[in-house]
């Protein structure tokens, strides 16, 4: 049990953590961090199933400030933990991971607030005395401190094991749950509609129809929806690139035939 709560905790800790690190990456998406755990912990198949179903529901959740939801990358790790400790699917996992998200998020907030705010003056007075070395140290050592304090939380929750963390659950209240449960069963619908709500296009209108159609009417398994889906988008860009050649192609006629006619004035010009 140790190891396995070394391991969880090593993960959450370079991907999400690390994703702050170089940049919002991608690192702690349920999609990286269920397989990688599956990979250690012995059960790839339970993390590729963990992290997909996760993922379809945390996909439209990006925390931006004050717009904030929950925090997949902790709900996820912990999720695919249990549900390989207990040798239980999604069913068990998801119901665990919709509150442990949205009270990782809260803990990852403090932590900015407790760890990392008091020390912004002190980045200003390095900034002042142009101690690049000093932010460099600073910096670092806040960024590790923070994601460190961060990491114990699955930790201590895969070492004191999955009953002890959902005893910690159920003593929520019960209409809390119930709403909890109720915003996880909508959150896929929600972050596919955030993902439609940037991605929409009045031409692209036509493809999800194709979608649904193929989904709900002939039943195609999603993984021969998404290979229609990779034909289509290649013969999309082929077209559009044969288009771009052709465009390019009559420009460079119009430019020639303009500099023609400006040489052949040019020419009348100077013989007349």
């Amino acid at each position: 049990m140790l190891v396995q709560a070394i391991l969880v905790a090593f993960v959450v800790f370079i991907t999400v953590g690390g994703q702050e690190l170089l940049g919002f990456t991608m690192l702690g998406r349920p999609i990286v961090i269920g397989p990688l755990l599956g990979l250690l912990l012995g059960d790839i198949k339970t993390g590729l199933l963990i992290g997909a179903s996760l993922e379809t529901i945390f996909m439209g959740v990006v925390n931006i400030g004050g717009a904030s939801s929950a925090e997949p990358g902790l709900a996820t790790a912990l999720a695919t933990a249990f549900a390989i400790q207990m040798h239980a699917g999604a069913e068990v996992a998801i119901p665990i991971a919709i509150p442990l998200g949205i009270i990782g998020l809260q803990i990852k907030t403090l932590l900015y607030v407790g760890v990392v705010g008091p020390f912004a003056a002190k980045f200003d007075k390095l900034a002042a005395a142009g101690n690049e070395s000093g932010i460099m140290k600073l910096h670092f050592g806040l960024w590790f401190t923070q994601w460190f304090i961060y990491s114990l939380i699955p930790f201590f929750a895969i070492l004191f094991g999955s009953k002890a963390t959902q005893s910690v659950l159920e003593k929520i209240p019960t209409v809390i749950v119930n709403g909890l449960s109720i915003a996880g069963n909508l959150l896929p619908a929600v972050g596919m509609a955030m993902l439609l709500k940037i991605l929409w296009d009045n031409k692209l209108f036509i493809y999800f129809m194709l979608g649904f159609v193929l989904l709900a009417y002939l039943k195609l398994p999603l993984i021969a929806i998404a290979v229609i889906a990779v034909i289509i988008a290649v013969v999309t860009v082929s077209r559009d690139l044969d288009l771009k050649k052709v465009t390019d192609s009559l420009k460079g006629k119009n430019i020639s035939n303009s500099q023609m006619s400006s040489s052949d004035e040019e020419l009348d010009e100077f013989f007349k």
